[in-house]
């Protein structure tokens, strides 16, 4: 990305021609919020004298980040769309540039039909009770959420390089052993119809100007209550990419979008494991895709170890209505971002872009606690997944790489190198009191005191 899309140039220091880092900070009490602060630290040559050092490397890189950002579904797109026009815009600028007061959304999330934050369920391939439609020809991509592509075509409008990941919550019913939206099966004769519908939605998308860059086949497959659902064991999965999806995205010349299996927690790693164990539907997977709703963020490091060339997307988080700012941000901050990260995952993903003061829209036995990165209503509230993205989004952009910094147990860290040679450090401190530290880069000290229960985004130009 160009030097001029990053929100600032840090200044140097008169006497050492040394540079300063920039800081932004979030509290948990809400004092700051992603609050750029007037004062540069600079880097010295005197020493940390007994204090925490977080050493920072460029020259040890780990992977590739390819960006931050929200799903978009297809009730937050209908709030967004509703905002007068130039609100909306300068709405969608702030959310998707990295310039001046925009946070710089790089990635995307979509539901393929409707996802459990839509009014209601529907498919793009919806028929009468009894009826099939192997051939596909009443496919309607327009057939629910109807202000998703519009609203994608002004954000890509202004950030024509975001990438996009689109997965299903479940296949139409007439494919389904159960004929509800709610859990059953893909049916073993639908799975050649169900592939075939994947791609056409694909196609009708770039029609439509929007080029997905990648898909996972199933939303949480081993979730069999939510409205949408379908459940696809492992090795239902490992069949239907390998013998139908995978095929099919070649044979349509599909095979630049990336899939992705699983899609689900990090307490089921033999799910994933088992996909990748069968050669033949490995050869048409990128990586896994994952949840934290139960396991540990550490499972990805060991994804990446058994097969370090598949790669590892963390697509979904959620902020429920019965938390509270503080214990989601230091939670959230630790776990989803700066775990994640620490553990090879390429994106970040929180869940919900926006919603209303109520946690809707939602299909009626959807999750109802869903908060919003954004809470559209009388005005628009931003809500601690908007902070947790921004203090990597505006920063790490896509083609920076993570760097190795030292690991405290009460610093959480993460530092990257991005394409326009600035260094990002994401530190935070979870603790009840301040916390005075170094940082060090090419042997020099900067030194910070990071408030209490505060998360902080640390900038400077590498020498």
């Amino acid at each position: 990305m160009a030097e001029k899309n990053y929100p600032y140039e840090p200044s140097l220091t008169d006497a050492e021609n040394t540079p300063s880092l920039a800081v932004w900070l979030t509290c948990a009490d809400q004092t700051r919020l992603f609050q750029r602060q007037t004062t540069a630290l600079d880097f010295v040559n005197v020493d940390a004298k007994g204090l925490p050092v977080i050493r920072v490397d460029t020259g040890q890189k780990y992977q590739a980040i390819e960006g931050f950002g929200f799903s978009l579904t297809g009730g937050s797109a209908m709030l967004i769309s509703r905002l007068p026009l130039a609100e909306k815009r300068a709405l969608l600028e702030e959310l998707f540039l990295p310039t001046r007061e925009g946070i710089g959304i790089s990635f995307l999330r979509l539901s393929i039909g409707a996802s459990d934050l839509s009014e209601g369920c529907f498919s793009y391939d919806d028929m009468p009770e009894g009826q099939s439609d192997f051939d596909l020809a009443d496919f309607d991509l327009e057939a629910g959420d109807i202000e998703v592509i519009p609203l994608l075509q002004d954000i890509l409008s202004i950030n024509p390089d975001i990438k996009i990941i689109a997965t299903a919550w479940s296949a139409p019913t007439w494919m389904k052993t159960n004929r509800s939206y709610i859990g059953g099966k893909l049916r073993p004769d639908c799975y050649a119809v169900y592939a075939a519908y994947l791609v056409k939605y694909l196609q009708a998308m770039r029609e439509k100007g929007i080029t997905l860059h990648a898909i996972t086949p199933q939303n949480e497959p081993l979730n069999q209550k939510n409205e949408p659902s379908m459940i696809m064991e492992a090795l239902e999965q490992a069949d239907f990419i390998k013998n139908h999806l995978g095929p099919a995205l070649q044979e349509a010349d599909l095979d630049e979008v990336e899939l992705f299996c699983w899609d689900h927690n990090c307490d089921v790693k033999e799910y994933p494991l088992a996909v990748f164990a069968d050669d033949d539907a490995r050869r048409y997977l990128s990586g896994s895709a994952w949840h934290l709703y139960g396991g540990d963020i550490s499972v990805l490091s060991e994804m990446h170890q058994a097969y370090p060339e598949m790669k590892l997307y963390f697509t979904e988080q959620w902020v429920g209505s019965d938390g509270e700012f503080g214990g989601d941000l230091l939670w959230h901050v630790k776990n989803v971002l700066i775990g994640s990260l620490n553990n090879w995952s390429r994106i970040v993903l929180e869940w919900n872009l926006a919603s209303d003061p109520f946690c809707g829209p939602h299909t009626p036995s959807g999750e109802a606690r869903c908060v919003g990165a954004l809470t559209l209503g009388e005005g628009i509230s931003r809500n601690v997944a908007y902070y947790v993205i921004a203090h990597a989004s505006k920063f790490v952009r896509p083609g920076s790489m993570r760097i190795y910094s030292d690991k405290h147990a009460s610093l959480p860290n993460v530092a990257f190198l991005t394409p326009a040679g600035h260094i990002v450090l994401i530190a935070l401190n979870n603790g009840a009191t301040p916390l005075a530290f170094a940082i060090q880069c090419n042997g020099k000290n900067a030194f910070a005191t990071l408030p209490a229960r505060t998360v902080a985004t640390y900038v400077w130009k590498a020498a």
